[in-house]
């Protein structure tokens, strides 16, 4: 393989990449055996045609694009290893050659990382963030475990707020029932906001068996356009009722976390405030330090740099979507959003990313900021430890994917780090 690259306009590159023959030929192969159990020849049983006489009766170009999806995207992948410029755009393909016996010529135009003029980024005036620990604090966080422990236990009285229950319901609007309005043996805790505001409320008091109307409106900006604003009329039944028993703060429950004492069990749940504090400030610290030095910069940046990193926004919630057992699909539908207008929604977030890393990069440059064997050592021990994974066997996987994108992190990482430190609190 080949790679020629040609500067265009607007941060953008065009590479030319040229691909052996034989590759082509070896791609064309894998085609017709992925094909050929689908293709029925006169003469043949099906599935057991020679490559020749298929291309003969459909054409020498029968299996072509089928290997040039293989082919290009690979190809693509190793060529991008290869450039020197820190592309961040989706490739666009275009194939200049393809036939077989020659080789494979084609184009991918992609956008590049684009000039940044830098502003002030150091000594940036950020606000000082309180990481004081208060009793107040700690007794909110041990009333947060205590919920988290407490178990739920069958009782005959009416339903009170905290209470956990299953319940039969079926919404209406004008008389008529609606699509997705309508459960049964529903698991719902009184007073956790699942339902539409003022749902909830009107179970309260409610008995085990007992027929209850419930009256809401849905709120003017509901996902669904036909319910948004309506009011309505949700028949409910309530089939069993659970009390919530919180765990009383004692040293048998403190020898239960592990400690010795109630006083000990608290702390430790301040230290771990303090740690968590002292992160959310750093946090914080940066968040309003990148911000101004985004605000100081100029920049142009290609659109298909912000498309790109939109979609990958959006890939990576589709991926936790089906984490959790729920298909695309499925969440728009429930949702009512399009792609769209996921793209929409996203936009602000792809931007922050963008321009972030772009000042972040440019910051790099001015100081000299390099990657070392030790920071990707470091990297590699953090990822392992994350992923509960030897040291080495993430190193081969990484290093197998090329460094390119590894280091481009680790220096946005120890950019951001330098702002940050040489930031002052006012």
């Amino acid at each position: 393989m080949s790679v020629s690259v040609e500067k265009l306009e607007g941060s953008k590159i065009k590479m030319t990449i040229e691909v052996a023959a034989e590759e082509f030929d070896k791609a064309i192969k894998a085609a017709y055996n992925k094909q050929k159990g689908s293709i029925s020849i006169p003469g043949f049983r099906k599935g057991k045609a020679p490559q020749n006489v298929i291309e003969k009766m459909y054409g020498k170009e029968v299996f072509y694009n089928e290997a040039l999806d293989e082919l290009i995207p690979d190809e693509y992948e190793k060529a991008y290893d290869e450039v020197e410029e820190d592309i961040m755009s989706s490739p666009s393909f275009e194939v200049v050659q393809a036939e077989a016996g020659k080789p494979v010529i084609f184009t991918a135009t992609v956008a590049v990382r684009p000039e940044v003029e830098l502003g002030d980024y150091k000594g940036i005036e950020i606000a000082a963030v309180d990481t004081v620990v208060t009793d107040e604090d700690v007794e909110k966080k041990i009333q947060s475990e205590l919920d988290k422990d407490a178990r739920f236990e069958k009782v005959e009285r009416p339903v009170a707020d905290g209470d956990r229950i299953k319940l039969d319901f079926e919404g209406f609007v004008d008389g008529a029932a609606f699509e997705g309005g309508k459960g049964e043996n529903y698991t719902l805790t009184i007073g956790s906001g699942q339902f539409i505001p003022g749902f909830e409320e009107q179970l309260v008091g409610a008995k085990i068996g007992e027929d209850v109307e419930v009256n809401v409106s849905f709120p003017e900006d509901y996902h669904e356009d036909s319910l948004a604003g309506k009011a309505s009329v949700f028949k409910c039944k309530v089939n069993e009722i659970e009390e919530k028993k919180v765990p009383a703060l004692d040293d048998d429950y403190a020898s239960d976390k592990g400690f010795g004492s109630v006083q000990d069990y608290k702390d430790s749940v301040k230290s771990d405030l303090e740690v968590d504090k002292l992160n959310d400030a750093r946090g914080k610290k940066q968040d309003e330090a990148i911000a101004k030095v985004i605000e100081g910069a100029k920049m142009d940046i290609p659109e298909e740099i912000f498309e790109t990193e939109q979609k990958m926004i959006i890939r990576d919630y589709q991926q936790r979507l089906q984490m959790q057992g729920l298909s695309w699909d499925q969440y728009v539908k429930y949702t009512g959003l399009t792609l769209d207008k996921m793209m929409e929604q996203v936009r602000p977030q792809a931007e922050d990313r963008i321009k972030s890393r772009l000042v972040l990069q440019a910051v790099a440059e001015k100081e000299g900021i390099e990657v070392t064997d030790e920071d990707r050592q470091k990297e590699y021990e953090s990822m392992a430890e994350a992923y509960q994974l030897e040291v080495d066997k993430v190193r081969e996987m990484l290093e197998a994917k090329g460094l390119k994108e590894l280091n481009n992190d680790i220096l946005i990482k120890k950019a951001m780090e330098f702002v940050t430190d040489n930031a002052k609190e006012v």
